[in-house]
């Protein structure tokens, strides 16, 4: 692509509004970043970054003179959110390090795009785009695109040094955009920062996990982590990547980090609290791995024949996680999750017909007892394979209680 006169995000009415308003009087301003990038490799572009000559100040003066909104969300770092035409688009001055500790940077604003490009990771990342659609590459962003090859501007050992960040970003970059092995400079430099990983927190290397592991080339990725080093020191651990390279087969609804967290690290439920708190995982996330490792084990020593009870004690999310958990560990064939999948998905999961009311109507005192009569006359509907009725259940509650009623008498 030679420009991006036709991208979609030059069509975009507040975009083009914001590059006019801070292309004028000795200003620029240039689309920048993954909009650029995911244009260029024909990927759907989420969000539209704004890089700008103009200072934080001048762009609130310009965009809120012509009738839009501001929000300072990051105006220490030269970011500005301008907001109008029903959603929003990030603006940020020009900048250049003055200095930095390996998570936060000291920077100054400038003009010159060049000092700007050079402050940024990776080449695919540094391509801006001008309101004529005019493609700005003063790094060889280009031909990595071309290339499908993720590569650091400049020194990487440099890039790394100035955010330790980069070195989980440039396999994160590789997993969901890059082709064939990993930039050789850039596994050097990430392999000689591996120690320095341990200054991070858990929120950040977290983040970068998380989106790692649902990219594309997630395994092939991972594994080179794992071969270099830099997986176990994440992890506390190795990860079962043959597993991971089977799982997409089998994935219920898509790639889930929680999943393919569960089905990597997961082989007693201590790993997944690990996990959790190396990866800062949420509540819902490490619930999702716990449910996803229990059902894998249990759905491997069981037939087919009690899937049905199985699916209705386990819902049938955590059915289908735990059945792709066991296909992708090798515990049940592909012939065996395609026909328990399909059974899963198709069988309309039955509801208990009864209910306490029901039991009180037979005599029975409300308190503990009529929830475990309930639970008795549950097991009993299951083992039946789910063919009782309400009016069968009750008669079989009653014949118990008569039976039960008996034996006490006799004693």
């Amino acid at each position: 692509m030679e420009d991006c006169r036709d991208a979609a995000f030059l069509a975009d009415p507040l975009v083009r509004e914001v590059l006019t308003l801070l292309s004028r009087d000795g200003e620029e301003a240039r689309v920048i970043g993954g909009a650029v990038r995911n244009t260029l490799m024909g990927l759907p572009v989420a969000d539209v970054d704004i890089a700008t000559t103009a200072t934080p100040e001048t762009v609130i003066t310009r965009t809120e003179a012509a009738g839009l909104k501001t929000a300072p969300t990051g105006i220490e770092h030269g970011t500005v959110t301008v907001i109008g035409h029903r959603h929003v688009v990030e603006v940020t001055t020009l900048r250049e390090d003055i200095e930095t500790d390996g998570r936060r940077a000291v920077v100054r604003f400038g003009h010159d795009w060049l000092a700007d490009a050079a402050r940024r990771d990776f080449t695919i990342n540094a391509l801006s785009v001008d309101l004529a659609g005019r493609i700005h590459d003063p790094v060889g962003g280009l031909a990595d695109i071309a290339a499908r090859r993720v590569r650091f501007i400049g020194s990487a050992d440099r890039r790394i040094a100035e955010d330790r960040l980069r070195a989980l970003r440039f396999f994160r970059f590789h997993a969901a955009y890059g082709v064939g092995p990993l930039d050789a400079d850039g596994l050097a430099a990430t392999i000689r920062a591996r120690h320095d990983l341990a200054s991070l927190s858990a929120e950040r290397i977290g983040q970068e996990m998380r989106k790692l592991a649902i990219a594309p080339a997630a395994a092939v990725t991972l594994a080179t982590m794992q071969e270099s080093g830099i997986l176990p020191l994440v992890a506390a651990g190795v990860g079962d990547l043959v597993a991971l390279a089977r799982l997409p087969r089998f994935e219920p609804d898509g790639p889930v980090a929680a999943l393919r967290f569960a089905v990597l690290f997961g082989r007693v439920q201590e790993d997944v609290d690990r996990i959790a708190v190396r990866f800062r995982l949420s509540n819902a996330e490490r619930n999702r791995m716990r449910r996803a490792l229990e059902a894998g084990e249990e759905i491997a020593t069981t037939r087919p024949e009690s899937d049905p009870a199985t699916l209705y004690r386990m819902g049938q999310g955590a059915f289908l996680d735990g059945l792709a958990f066991a296909a992708a560990k090798g515990f049940v064939s592909e012939a065996a999750f395609r026909s328990r999948g399909g059974m899963a998905r198709d069988w309309a999961i039955p509801v208990f017909p009864l209910s306490g009311r029901d039991v009180v109507e037979l005599g029975v005192d409300r308190g503990p007892l009529v929830g475990l009569l309930l639970k008795h006359a549950e097991r009993e509907w299951i083992a039946g394979g789910f063919r009782e009725d309400a009016t069968a259940l009750r008669e079989r509650l009653r014949a118990f209680l008569r039976h039960h009623q008996q034996q006490q008498q006799q004693q």
